[in-house]
């Protein structure tokens, strides 16, 4: 027998059920999403922690790459760091997380810096990403960040706004998996400022950025992706959350688009823009047209445009009305 509308399915509900008592098991993860290096990530994160040791929590830096920042490496005193594991790689010592000593340490919370990192060769396992979920497992939460073109679904689409392929990414079930993101946001003039001030890379370095990756176009692009992705995650959480706990719904917390009809000829034009508008922002939208003492005076083409461009919303979705001049009082 299926479920009815009101009810959830059972085998979704004991799955999702089955996920929640997983996830009070693990540890929790989450991530300081930014879409550039350079916004705040590490710094917001090391803020945070500094606020749960006033709390009480037991917190460690398990890695943190402050880039020689000098405001982001002041934010580390205070907060006990795990020292690093040294790899010899061709004669060279490449540092890694210590995932060792961070589980003989236990802390309630630790600091994990670079979620999309590769390790050295001879790591334990191949990338950041398996040493958190290693240690998610041992019950013990995790701090990290991430910049949007490290998500794998999403490689593709940074390729064709910043002409780069990103190499290192994590699989989407991380994100999908995340139990809280924050954003960690700037606007891109603020962010080429910071670049040209040397703040996020050495001069040298930063002049090619900005030539390369770092234009305001490429900037403001990967903002708004970077929006999206969070809002989905959350609107999943939301749903999921809802399914669980028989709330109808879902609550009108989404956009509502409202287009309103005139009799003039950009009519369909309007409606089509407006159906564009809906599929972008994922919005139920309304079509109306208030009728006005000057009615009477249309001429019959005008009302049937009028009619079309209402019949032509409803076509594409759009709940539709008339409404008479004295309801908009």
């Amino acid at each position: 027998m299926s479920a009815s509308p009101s009810r959830p399915d059972p085998d979704e509900l004991l799955t999702q059920v089955q996920a929640e008592e997983l996830q009070n098991k693990r540890g929790r993860l989450k991530i300081f999403l930014g879409y550039a290096a350079g916004v705040g990530k590490t710094y917001a994160m090391l803020q945070a922690a500094h606020q749960r040791k006033n709390e009480g929590v037991d917190v460690v830096v398990g890695y943190v790459e402050t880039h020689d920042r000098a405001e982001t490496e002041l934010q580390c005193s205070g907060l006990e760091i795990i020292p690093r594991l040294k790899i010899d790689y061709h004669d060279v010592q490449l540092p890694e997380m210590d995932i060792d000593a961070v589980l003989q340490r236990n802390p309630r919370l630790v600091l994990v810096d670079e979620l999309a990192h590769t390790n050295a060769s001879g790591s334990r396992h191949a990338k950041r990403y398996q040493d958190v979920e290693e240690l998610l497992d041992r019950g013990i939460n995790v701090y990290t960040t991430l910049n949007i073109q490290h998500i794998e679904s999403l490689n593709d689409v940074v390729a064709q706004i910043t002409g780069t392929k990103v190499r290192e990414t994590i699989p989407d079930g991380v994100i999908d998996a995340v139990t809280d993101i924050e954003l960690i946001d700037l606007p891109p003039d603020e962010l080429i400022n910071r670049l040209q001030e040397g703040k996020v890379y050495i001069p040298d370095q930063a002049q090619r950025a900005i030539q390369k990756f770092f234009r305001k176009g490429n900037l403001t692009a990967l903002r708004e992706l970077t929006m999206r992705r969070a809002a989905e995650r959350v609107d999943d959480q939301m749903r999921a959350y809802m399914r669980t706990r028989l709330i109808p719904g879902p609550w009108p917390a989404s956009e509502r688009l409202l287009v309103c009809i005139s009799p003039g000829a950009l009519g369909e034009r309007l409606i089509h823009t407006a159906r564009r508008l809906a599929d972008e922002l994922n919005a139920e939208w309304f079509a109306i047209y208030v009728e006005t003492p000057d009615q009477a005076r249309l001429s019959q083409e005008q009302r049937d445009q009028v009619a079309r461009s209402l019949r032509l919303a409803e076509e594409l979705g759009a709940k539709t009305t008339s409404l008479p001049r004295a309801v908009c009082r």
